[in-house]
């Protein structure tokens, strides 16, 4: 996507969230929350990332460090350059972004692109760039944020009121430093009342006491570097007491009405409403000026009604008691932030099905049978987990190591009608498992899995995309799937089906949901050949080979999805099973809080009903159990 031309003007308003301390504080989550604050009241917003370190993009970044991650990062396309960075999260134009970026969306029911991403590296190339052409003027961050603010992000296509920054890291980095300052330059250029800055700080509880020195301590670090905060969010894992409120703001010399606590709450989605209870919309107002904006009464009506919805959804959830199991099954799984949006995924759907989720972190390498010998308690442990679920899940990922496991997991999951979801890797594991103990063919396996090439590679190197490339190298972005002939069974079809137009309740140019006669060719919805065409989001570079189709379909493994092509296979289900699926695309990747995503809220609502039956037969064998006793059995 070019560039556009730089617009100075100024009339666009900023909200900065920076962060000091520690990283990883939870500076995602509250600039998501005051976008979601924002959006109650009516205006449009975006949000951009700043990501202080060198590399181009999110997408050779490894999701979490292991020991294997040398070994494996010449084929599994996730270079150990960042060992604690948590999942890429992939857009609709293919940009590997920062999982904060998915924050962003879910919260805010927005589309994003790879330019709402900056990194250092990002910058440095583009300032090059130009620089050889003759072009290099200066201020190219600030031009970078200010041109992206305007782009429209959701269904009105109207630019945003207001774009929210957050800064990655921690203020007083030495390589943040330059961003820091193109931020105070951009606080000047954008004026008076249209900048406000948020700073998220710690407050730590030592000894029962609420220290309060450490963010002292930061905002002095942040005014040393020309910015000044005008909202202090305190992270601490209690409310914060009056004295401690007090005693920031006297000593950071803001009001006690600036000093906002952000304490552990029991999600992330309750952050807004503990934002909303301390009159964080009242002082955004006065200081953004926001009754100056001219919006739209339907805006403020939609966002009256968004806001209402949230806190229902929430409030209803917390009430909730009955508990749904799912295990997931993955690699990298001693990180959760690996798996973010799988996570969010889920907690999406277990709300709308108002059930408590609980995870089980499954390391697929323990279900393997080296495990039994070299660690027999973790191999036991980790099947009594996985026999213990109502849902299996096994996400994406790369490389060889663990994949046995998840093909030990999806033999379990079909062979005992457990519900079963298996996401891009997940539908491969499952193709493999089908073709190894159903179709008989014993050496099925992956070209991914081996470094030569396998006797029955069900699963291939797509032809397109080369071995050897590493950044951008695969089949990224929102791809259409088209529902086949053989897909009237579908439960998953059935839900797309019965699922409204993705929406965000403003005017929208057409629907997100299409359909198309059998030949691919697009038709009006109730026409007599008309079948579903969904747009998901995909990031692989492997997929199931074509010759093996019409086994598999000979076996009872029906494909009721593929591309456009009618070349590559995208979607899986069972026909005689409760919830068998596997996907190539990344459901997870457009699941919003108050939209979840259809495979997941399937998956959940199969895995839920499952668990209901295994507790009645408990029940029905304790009850025969206690009524046998009784009478001497």
């Amino acid at each position: 996507m070019p560039l556009q031309p730089f617009d100075p003007d100024t009339t666009t308003k900023y909200l900065l969230v920076s962060g000091g301390v520690i990283s990883g504080i939870g500076k995602g989550v509250i600039a998501s929350s005051l976008g979601v604050l924002l959006k109650s009241i009516g205006l449009k917003v975006t949000a951009i990332k700043i990501d202080p370190y060198m590399n181009i993009d999110a997408g050779l970044m490894s999701p979490t460090e292991y020991d294997e991650a040398q070994s494996e990062a010449q084929d599994v396309c996730e270079a150990d350059t960042d060992a604690r960075h948590g999942e890429c999260f992939v857009l609709d134009d293919g940009g590997e972004v920062d999982l904060d970026l998915g924050n962003y969306e879910r919260y805010l029911n927005i589309t994003l692109t790879r330019e709402n991403n900056i990194t250092t590296g990002k910058i440095y190339q583009h300032v090059i760039n130009l620089e050889r052409e003759g072009e290099y003027l200066g201020n190219e961050l600030q031009k970078w944020i200010q041109r992206v603010a305007k782009v429209p992000v959701d269904s009105s296509r109207e630019r945003p009121d207001i774009c929210i920054i957050e800064l990655g890291g921690t203020v007083g980095d030495i390589e943040s430093a330059p961003f820091v300052e193109a931020l105070r330059c951009l606080r000047r250029r954008a004026g008076q009342n249209n900048f406000l800055h948020c700073h998220v700080s710690l407050v730590p509880v030592i000894n029962g006491e609420q220290k309060t020195k450490p963010t002292q301590a930061a905002i002095k670090d942040v005014r040393s570097a020309g910015l000044s905060p005008d909202i202090i969010a305190c992270r601490c894992s209690e409310p914060l007491a009056k004295s401690t409120t007090d005693k920031l703001a006297m000593f950071c010399q803001v009001d006690s009405e600036q000093v906002v606590a952000v304490h552990d709450v029991p999600s992330t989605y309750h952050v807004p409403l503990l934002l909303a209870s301390q009159g964080l919309v009242s002082l955004l107002r006065d200081v953004l000026r926001l009754d100056s904006l001219s919006i739209p009464v339907s805006y403020v009506s939609l966002g009256a009604e968004t806001w209402n919805t949230w806190k229902t959804l929430i409030t209803t959830h917390d009430r909730a008691y009955e508990t749904v199991k799912i295990c997931l099954v993955g690699k990298y799984t001693s990180l959760h932030d690996s798996y973010l949006s799988v996570r969010k995924s889920l907690e999406h759907a277990s709300m709308r099905c108002a059930r408590k989720l609980e995870i089980i972190w499954l390391d697929s390498t323990h279900l393997e049978h080296e495990t039994l010998s070299k660690s027999p308690a973790a191999f036991h442990k980790a099947w009594t987990h996985l026999c213990d679920a109502s849902g299996i899940l096994v996400p994406g990922g790369f490389g060889h190591r663990g994949t046995e496991g998840m093909v030990a997991a999806a033999n379990w999951a079909r062979e005992s009608r457990v519900p079963y979801l298996g996401i891009c890797l997940g539908m491969q594991i499952a193709v493999i498992e089908f073709c190894r103990n159903v179709c008989g063919i014993k050496n099925a396996q992956s070209e991914e899995k081996e470094e030569k090439l396998p006797e029955n590679p069900v699963i291939i190197n797509m032809p397109e995309v080369s071995r050897k490339a590493t950044g951008a190298g695969m089949r990224l972005g929102l791809r259409n799937t088209l529902f086949q002939d053989n897909s009237g069974f579908s439960r998953l079809r059935a839900l797309y089906e019965s699922e409204a137009p993705q929406t965000d309740g403003l005017p929208a140019a057409s629907d997100a949901t299409t359909t198309a006669t059998a030949d691919g060719e697009p038709t009006l919805k109730g026409s007599p050949s008309a079948l579903p065409i969904i747009s998901e989001r995909h990031r692989h570079r492997f997929e199931v080979n074509p010759k093996y189709i019409a086994t598999m379909a000979s076996h009872g493994l029906d494909f009721i999805g593929k591309d456009e092509s009618g070349e590559r296979m995208e979607i899986l289900e069972l026909r005689d099973h409760p919830w068998f699926v596997g996907v190539q695309y990344h459901p997870e990747y457009l699941s919003r809080v108050l939209r979840p995503s259809m495979p997941y809220l399937g998956f959940v609502t199969a895995a839920a009903a499952y668990g209901d039956q295994q507790l009645d037969k408990a029940r029905e064998t304790v009850n025969g159990f206690s009524h046998g006793a009784m009478n001497g059995v």
